[in-house]
């Protein structure tokens, strides 16, 4: 397994594979957890290269937010790689055999200033996409998410590009990305990853620890109980979003608004629209977002995302 960190020299290895290679790419910031490597496993199983590209990009980060603080876990990540890949059956048709970690520099030759007006550059926009969702409280989230990953489609040409389930608005912007640029690639979305207790993996838990990490699972719990609400003939978006809303707020009050919910939403899946009613058979997303506060010195304000698909 090569680590590259210039375009340069990844381009020099890419170009010297076969023709007939098929390279899956599994764009990470870093701090990878079981739900990336059960990305890359996915990407072993359908391609003969992995590339796994590892690049904290501040374009995604607002002033306010936790940029310098993001865990960066470069000896570990490597070494996990490396593990999966020992892991790997003989039989499988690749494995990661690159690391595409570049600098900053190199990604954004003029300089990535967090205040997105003086930004200078080429950008790339998903609208109205971008603005729904996440996009309400960040709102300059995907427009460094569609930017950055248009970089990186284009240094590692890839086949297939591998991301979670999480992170679903990013994966329906980036299909439209996908279709709109015309690129020859084709997108996986891989289920998300949980701990036991239901709380999806994020490179964020890290944050989390004692009574912020037990009260954390109630994000999942709302949804879960939601999802039962509709598998036991509810269709009415609004009494499914209240169920959720109220466990989350139930648990706010509770352990001193350690919790506070941002939103909860019901929406279709290609153009994200909110939907008044679900209807059954058409893959609607049930998503929310929260944030955990802090309840000591040193502490900071941590936001959690979760989602789960109503068939």
């Amino acid at each position: 397994m090569q680590t590259y960190d210039t375009v340069a020299a990844y381009r020099a290895w890419r170009y010297s594979l076969p023709s007939t290679s098929t390279v899956g790419v599994v764009p990470t910031m870093g701090a990878l957890h079981a739900g990336h490597i059960s990305l890359a496993r996915a990407a072993a199983s359908e391609n003969t290269h992995v590339v796994v590209t590892i690049f904290l990009n501040p374009a995604q980060f607002a002033p306010t937010e936790d940029l310098a603080a993001y865990p960066k876990t470069m000896e570990k990540d490597l070494a996990a790689l490396e593990e999966l890949n020992a892991s790997l059956p003989p039989d499988a048709p690749g494995r990661v055999i690159a690391v595409f970690a570049p600098t900053v520099a190199e990604m954004y030759p003029l300089g990535i200033p967090l205040q997105r007006c003086e930004q200078v550059g080429t950008f790339v926009e998903v609208i109205p996409l971008s603005a729904k969702l996440e996009g309400g409280t960040r709102p300059h989230f995907f427009r460094g998410v569609a930017t950055v990953c248009t970089k990186l489609f284009n240094i590692t040409q890839p086949k297939r590009v591998y991301f979670g389930q999480k992170d679903v608005q990013q994966t329906v912007i980036l299909r439209r990305l996908l279709g709109d640029l015309h690129f020859d690639i084709q997108l996986r979305v891989i289920g998300t990853e949980r701990e036991k207790d239901g709380l999806a993996m994020s490179s964020r838990n890290v944050y989390l620890s004692g009574e912020r990490r037990q009260v954390a699972v109630v994000l999942s719990k709302a949804l879960k109980a939601a999802e039962s609400l509709y598998n036991n003939g509810e269709s009415d978006a609004g009494k499914l979003l209240d169920a959720a809303r109220r466990i989350v707020e139930k648990c706010g009050e509770e352990n001193g608004g350690m919790v506070k919910l941002d939103y909860v939403s019901l929406n279709e899946p290609e153009l994200l629209e909110e939907v008044e009613k679900v209807e059954r058979g058409r893959g609607v997303i049930l998503s929310a977002a929260m944030w955990v506060n802090p309840t000591r010195e040193g502490e900071g304000t941590v936001r959690l995302i979760d989602n789960l698909i109503l068939e």
